[in-house]
């Protein structure tokens, strides 16, 4: 089987501040749009690969300030969520679309089992475990561990305009924090803020479940509108609100 990276390729994991002493573990699964080289362009044009099936637009720039402002790491990785969807189980359908939103993704079509395990091996498995091996060792540390996941979403979906600015997603298992911190969110000024929405958090997520369930840690999963967040300003903004957020949240909720 051939690897899926060349030596021109850049590495899967990104991390922001890794020497962080906040409890909080920032994440980006869908944080980048690159495709790597031995994929073309997965027969895609310029258009589509840089929309919001292709990567949550705005995280990466939100994750890397919240990092700088909350001091937390923050570890996202490169590749668009086309080649390998890393908030999906890799063995579902879903890791690796054949459409998305209605556009057909010609590079995935009739993949073989070598050709996914490529992606799985290259993309998904570093990530999830640069994660695993981040909480293990915070852990070690006696550093406490509070998982956010960073995501964003489009304002129109299937041509209906979404009321939300931002969402907390969370699933019924240890959700204390997520709860406080939808809290945190509505108590701000002007914003419609979403309990499990636009997106319910389950069985289709994997990363949160994955990591933050089986050690029972709080967590919470953000949903931001990608329109919010489509240029340094917004970033700003918003990097602000989940500071103040955050940080009024970790002042009310006991971790163990």
């Amino acid at each position: 089987m051939e690897s899926l990276l060349g030596e021109s390729d850049p590495r899967t994991v990104r991390r922001c501040n890794p020497h962080g002493a906040s409890p909080f573990l920032l994440i980006g699964d869908h944080a980048g749009n690159a495709i790597p080289a031995s994929l073309g362009d997965l027969g895609l044009n310029q258009t589509e690969r840089t929309r919001h099936i292709a990567w949550d637009i705005g995280v990466e720039a939100l994750g890397q300030a919240l990092s700088v402002r909350l001091d937390a790491v923050f570890i996202s990785q490169t590749w668009s969520r086309l080649v390998i969807d890393c908030n999906r189980d890799p063995a579902t359908a879903g890791a690796m679309p054949e459409i998305s939103d209605g556009t057909t993704i010609p590079g995935n079509l009739a993949l073989t089992e070598d050709q996914k395990r490529a992606r799985i091996e290259a993309v998904h498995e570093p990530y999830q475990d640069a994660i695993a091996a981040e909480i293990a060792r915070r852990t070690a540390a006696s550093q406490p561990t509070v998982l956010i996941s960073l995501h964003s979403f489009t304002p129109i979906w299937q041509g209906a305009a979404r009321i939300w600015d931002g969402g907390v997603l969370h699933d019924g298992r240890n959700e204390g924090f997520a709860m406080a911190l939808l809290a945190a969110l509505r108590d701000l000024p002007g914003l419609v803020i979403g309990d499990n929405e636009p997106y319910r958090m389950d069985t289709v997520d994997h990363t949160v479940p994955r990591h933050a369930f089986s050690a029972n840690l709080p967590y919470a999963e953000i949903e931001i509108r990608q329109d919010q967040l489509a240029d340094a300003a917004g970033v700003d903004v918003w990097a602000e609100r989940m500071q103040a957020g955050l940080d009024e949240t970790l002042s009310r909720v006991r971790l163990s």
